[in-house]
Parts: structure tokens; sequence; C-alpha cells
């Protein structure tokens, strides 16, 4: 993946739009419904979807390496795909199963798979090579594979510390499912953006550097 194509300040715009999307999102759910991720965990999975979502294929989708290949109906695909391994992964490792959770388990599986898959499919599709990047295999060197693969990473370790303390005696109203979850994963994706910009600033200070 080259790097020359995508500037600082683009990847600096995507991730800052994406943050503020997250932020309207649950202003939107405390300001207009009265709600939050304890008080009604279901419609504010569902704004923060109906919010980001959007956003993240829109602006993803201008860095599409291959066209032809990274169409919009690939792109759903991954995304339902993505959800269907996290919800799966999500039970495995403990997520009840009954019914009255199952709403609450889409809608995050949903959630998480476009913090990890969905925008990866936006604008890498295809690509095997970045999907190594992306899954800890290889090392990021561009500055699109800062964008994608921090964020997701973030996603994942924030969602897994978020669920410690779930299993704890502690009958919180934020402990059940997925609430701290949700907010670990969001807090995860949150510093990922954040490190991608760090690390895109850096690579790009220090080709300045050897540029000179």
């Amino acid at each position: 993946m080259g790097e020359t194509d995508i500037s600082v300040w683009k990847a600096s715009a995507t991730h800052i739009i994406c943050g503020l999307g997250l932020f309207v999102a649950f202003r939107i759910a405390r300001d207009v419904h009265g709600s939050n991720l304890v008080s009604d965990t279901v419609q504010t999975l569902r704004l923060l979807l109906v919010v980001e979502a959007p956003l993240i294929i829109g602006i993803y989708g201008f860095f599409r390496r291959d066209p032809q290949h990274c169409s919009w109906m690939n792109c759903m695909g991954f995304g339902v795909s993505g959800a269907l391994v996290n919800a799966f992964g999500a039970v495995v490792l403990g997520a009840p199963i009954r019914i009255q959770y199952l709403t609450r388990t889409l809608y995050w599986s949903l959630l998480m798979s476009l913090f990890t898959i969905l925008f990866c499919g936006s604008c890498i599709s295809t690509c095997f090579a970045m999907w190594l990047i992306v899954f800890f295999v290889e090392r990021p060197r561009g500055v699109l594979e800062y964008m994608i693969c921090l964020p997701a990473h973030g996603a994942v370790i924030g969602a897994w510390f978020g669920a410690w303390p779930m299993p704890l005696d502690w009958e919180r109203p934020w402990q059940e499912w997925p609430i701290c979850v949700t907010y670990g994963a969001v807090v995860g994706y949150s510093l990922g953006m954040l490190a991608s910009l760090v690390c895109t600033f850096v690579q790009n200070r220090r080709q300045h550097v050897k540029g000179d």
C-alpha cells in the first residue's frame, strides 16, 4: 500500500469526523431521546449504528484501492460476515443467549463489525496483504494501514477490557451485557484513532527528515 496518496490532513479529517459521529450519536441519545447505554441499550446502540455507519462507509469508500472489487455490496457482505463472527465469538466467550438479549447482541455485533471489519471492507476488500496487517500478521507501514488497523485493534482490546467487570458481584446496571463492553469498544476505537494520528504524524515527520 502506498503512503503518498493519502495526506496526513486527510487522515486527520477522517478520524475527526468519525469521532464527532460517535459524540453526536451519544448526544442525540441523551438530549433527544433521554437515553444512554444503561437506560436504553438497544436504542443507543441503534443510534450509534445509524449515525456512524454512513460516515465510515462513505469516507473510507473514498480511499478504495480497487473500486472494481470494493463495491458497496462487497462492503455490506463483509459487514454482515463480521457481525456473525462477532456474535459467535461473544456467545462462545460467555455472552447471554436468552431471548431478551438477542437484540442487544445483534446491535453490538453490528457495531463491532463497523469498528473492525466494515470500514476495512470499504477500502481494501479483497486485498489479502492488507487483511494480514489488520489481523496482526504484518506491521502497518502506510497512512491507510494505520488508519485501518489501529482503530480496529483498539476496539477489540477495549471491548476485551470492558468485559472484565461483567462477572464481578457488584450488581451495577452497567454490568449488564453488552453495556460495559460497548463503552470499552468505543473508548478503544477512539484511542486507536488517536494512536493512528500520532503514528501518521511521526511517520510523515520522519519522511521529511529523510528528504532533507
